[in-house]
């Protein structure tokens, strides 16, 4: 059996790509592979590629606020020769409005303190200050078209909220996973696209590759996967999915794009905004547009799918919905008939907090359960992946000495356990998108 490479890849998305440049900066000979005909075209070209370091955890927070670097330092990170085409990271600030649903952000607010993150905290009248366009009434609980009470003020207002002013956002998802994949392949990574894997190989109790859906056979001692949506199917053919306490599944997501208010530009003057009391986040576009997501309220349907290939890719009453549901904090905004935007899958894990782990398969990885959440982590899940396959593979058994892993440009240590596919559901998440 002749080795194709010290390690497999599946999944050219913004986190496979990062796990490839970073082991390949480590001298493994690494071989992505990705059915799609181009690197980054599955959920991550999908994704809003909001960089915010709120988190209701305080690891969660530490891992977001350690990635900010190195997407404000993009093509340092990279190391790129000079006139290379690469995504934009657009700082614009991060409000999230303070709401009983997210404690006031007391939390949030804490473990950004203790960390040395900037937030600032905003009264309403900053809010309109900063936001014209915005009425403050609170809406609180999020409502569906055909209640009754839709649209209805409950009587309260939204009193303050917290700045993030090094929040921002990525311009092209895309082209972030394919710069990662650039730069990959500058130390020796191979990639192969239109690749699909439809069986992990094993032999003597370990992972020793892959068969594609052509019968070819790719063979390497260590397999990762990092396939998005498709991850749960990957887990299953790998037979790992036992010892699992956190599962992974794919989630249908619709993303309403829609034009900013008449009199505003919101692409210039905007920001992100994360608000609970409408369950609707936002963030600028370009053309000032406004791009606009579900917080996912209990009262909204979860619309899991079999499967990442078969799914109703149609705009639904949903779309509707979140475009109403932002209607009541923007009075002025006027509803295309057109609908227009994003449909697309999340691989969402039971409590929203990614798996970055070995297996119960000797060589098989997983940095699973990362949509919705994580796009913003790319580069430094690549950095802990690398160095939990070689901590795993010389021999020492993470499930019973969890990694501790330094994050580099913070100075933090943090346990690697924290995203264990064998830990008890983290009662600290959202449980939404919000991790």
């Amino acid at each position: 059996m002749s080795q194709t490479a010290d390690a497999i890849i599946i999944g050219t998305g913004v986190i496979g790509a990062a796990v490839a440049f970073e082991l390949a900066k480590k001298g493994w000979k690494t071989l992505s592979l990705d059915r799609n005909a181009q690197v980054g075209h599955g959920s991550t070209a999908g994704s809003c590629a909001i960089i915010r370091m709120h988190y209701s955890t305080f690891d969660g927070t530490a891992f977001a606020w350690e990635g900010y670097h190195y997407w404000r330092d993009w093509a340092e990170y990279l190391g790129l020769p000079a006139g290379a085409n690469l995504a934009r990271f657009r700082q614009t600030g991060c409000l999230v409005m303070k709401t009983p649903a997210n404690g006031m952000l007391e939390r949030h607010m804490a473990f950004s303190a203790d960390l040395g993150c900037p937030f600032e905290e905003w009264d309403a009248a900053r809010i309109v200050e900063r936001l014209p366009i915005y009425s403050l009434d609170s809406f609180a609980p999020a409502r569906r078209l055909d209640d009754p009470d839709f649209g209805k003020p409950n009587g309260g207002r939204i009193e303050g909220a917290v700045f993030w002013p090094l929040a921002g956002y990525v311009t092209d998802p895309a082209l972030s996973a394919q710069n990662l994949m650039d730069a990959a392949r500058a130390h020796g990574a191979r990639v192969r696209t239109g690749a699909a894997v439809v069986e992990i190989l094993q032999s003597g109790g370990r992972a020793q590759g892959v068969k594609l859906a052509g019968g070819e056979e790719l063979h390497a001692p260590v397999v990762v996967n990092v396939a998005g949506p498709g991850s749960s199917i990957v887990n299953r053919m790998a037979g790992v999915t036992g010892d699992m306490t956190i599962e992974t599944r794919p989630l249908r997501q619709e993303v309403v794009h829609i034009p900013a208010p008449d009199g505003f530009d919101f692409e210039t003057r905007g920001t992100i905004v994360s608000d609970s009391d409408i369950a609707c986040y936002c963030r600028p576009e370009q053309g000032n547009h406004i791009l606009v997501g579900s917080e996912d309220p209990e009262c909204d349907p979860h619309m899991w799918v079999e499967d990442d290939i078969h799914f109703d890719r149609n705009f639904t009453a949903q779309w509707t919905t979140q475009a109403m549901r932002y209607g009541q904090r923007v009075p002025g905004l006027g509803i295309p008939s057109r609908m227009r935007g994003v449909v697309d899958l999340y691989d969402a894990s039971t409590d929203w907090i990614p798996i970055y782990d070995k297996s119960s398969l000797p060589g098989f990885y997983m940095a699973c359960g990362t949509s919705g959440n994580q796009f913003k982590n790319a580069p430094i899940a690549g950095k802990l992946m690398a160095a939990l396959i070689e901590y795993c593979e010389n021999g020492t058994d993470h499930d019973t000495t969890p990694m501790p892993f330094k994050l580099p440009h913070i100075g933090r240590t943090i346990d690697a356990g924290f995203y264990s596919r064998k830990r008890p559901v983290n009662e600290d998440s959202s449980f939404s998108v919000l991790g």
